[in-house]
């Protein structure tokens, strides 16, 4: 064991990145065996999966969030607020963009921050392929701060029609391009947020006025996924009044409609691109790693990039091509194992012990259909069956996997706490968050 203590760097505070830094410092951090730094442009934590919920209002980012800060000082790791654009390999330094506040005052200069071990673990945008209109005319949901705009334009659409004081309202038309999982529990969770709007008095909006397009290019959604979850998830969005568009590509878009690769128009109101997966352009700009066509790090087998391997990249950012050929897809279950693996090696590494291969193991997948269902296999590749579920048991695993997040980055103990806060909350008012 080297008697300098090295800095281990973590950018990107997402599924895979924060639990890492929450890891590293109870193992080394605590123990004085390595600085461990997490760096990210957000104050705050948001679970990428529940975007959606943040976007449609049913899930308060205020109260569900974690601060990063104050969570590191908690588990033993330090905390640096900022955004990257150099990467230095052999002087081994990142060098942050000055820090700006919201009226572009200077908060701190251009820093430069030194790393032993860097992990990269900054996630993914969605990839809109260059489809003229789409940039312009579109919402993303990549990151908290563009689900609060999505938010905002939305409440301001319920809004409007509720006030109107016309008796006849035109159908409110919001279109979602991309038959993910994101797409599709977007979907489900829109009509959930109509059945709660009478609580907070607008009446006047109601699921009926609501017109959902979910438009996928592929000839079904939830690509990625078994054809009987795909169908079952079809099903149920149908049931609740999805318009559901297979096979259909998009060719621009504008401010009033997408148009098809067939000439048609889908009207929106309000327009949500959700598709295609690629690592952040400013990867590419840094001319540091070999990528792949999405901008993906690829890695080796112990997750380490394959130009410099004092720099780990986990999660959407990374390629990594299993013993089989195929590629870890872009799953939060992707990112946690990623995570441990990595954590593995880093003290390994630490204490001259051999490193361990990653090996991606498929644990199942589920789509939650907001409160009114949810679909998905267990066990996936762990043995020779999959197990279909839906229903309230499939909702309730969904749940489950959320809380096995909250456990690696707080604990038991605190996540049980949390847990306890939401079931209190829920009594004293309904989930959903309008301001």
């Amino acid at each position: 064991m080297s008697t300098q203590r090295p800095t281990i760097v973590i950018v990107g505070g997402g599924a895979g990145g924060l639990a890492l830094a929450t890891q590293l410092g109870h193992k080394l951090g605590k123990k004085k065996h390595a600085d461990i730094v997490l760096i990210d442009k957000n104050r705050n934590h948001i679970w990428k999966p529940l975007l959606h919920e943040v976007a449609t209002g049913s899930l308060d980012a205020d109260l569900d969030g974690v601060v990063y800060s104050a969570h590191a000082a908690k588990h033993h790791y330090r905390f640096i607020l900022g955004e990257f654009t150099t990467l230095d390999t052999q002087q081994k330094q990142l060098i942050l963009k000055p820090l700006l506040n919201e009226s572009a005052q200077q908060i701190l200069p251009q820093r430069h921050i030194h790393f032993d071990k860097l992990i990269l673990a900054i996630g993914s945008v969605s990839n809109d392929f260059n489809t003229p209109g789409v940039a312009e005319h579109c919402f993303f949901l990549d990151s908290h701060t563009q689900a609060e705009r999505f938010q905002h334009a939305l409440l301001d659409n319920f809004t409007r029609i509720h006030q109107s004081n016309s008796t006849q309202h035109k159908p409110f038309n919001i279109a979602i391009v991309g038959g993910g999982a994101t797409g599709v529990e977007l979907s489900a969770e829109l009509y959930h947020v109509t059945h709660l709007l009478k609580t907070y008095g607008l009446n006047n909006m109601t699921s009926d006025q609501l017109q959902i397009s979910l438009i996928e290019a592929g000839p079904r959604i939830l690509p990625a996924l078994s054809e009987r979850i795909a169908n079952s998830a079809k099903r149920e969005l149908l049931k609740l009044g999805v318009n559901v568009f297979e096979n259909t590509k998009v060719r621009s878009a504008s401010a009033t409609a997408f148009k098809t690769h067939l000439e048609t128009e889908i009207e929106a109101d309000i327009k949500v691109w959700a598709a295609g997966v690629k690592a952040p352009d400013f990867i590419k700009e840094l001319n540091v790693f070999e990528l792949n066509a999405n901008n993906q790090i690829n890695v080796d087998s112990y997750l380490r990039s394959t130009q410099c391997d004092s720099i780990y990249a986990i999660g959407d950012c990374c390629s990594c091509t299993q013993t089989d050929g195929s590629i870890v897809p872009p799953r939060a279950q992707s990112a946690h194992q990623m995570a441990l693996c990595v954590q593995q090696n880093l003290i390994a590494e630490i204490f001259g012990l051999p490193l361990k291969q990653f090996e991606y193991q498929d644990h199942g997948s589920l789509v939650n259909l907001s409160q009114f269902t949810a679909v998905g296999n267990l066990m996936g590749n762990l043995t020779k069956n999959s197990f279909f579920i839906e229903g309230k048991i499939a909702r309730l695993m969904y749940v489950s996997l959320y809380r096995m997040h909250q456990r690696a980055i707080h604990g038991s103990l605190r996540t049980f706490i949390l847990w306890l806060s939401e079931k209190m909350l829920k009594i004293v008012r309904p989930k959903m968050k309008l301001h």
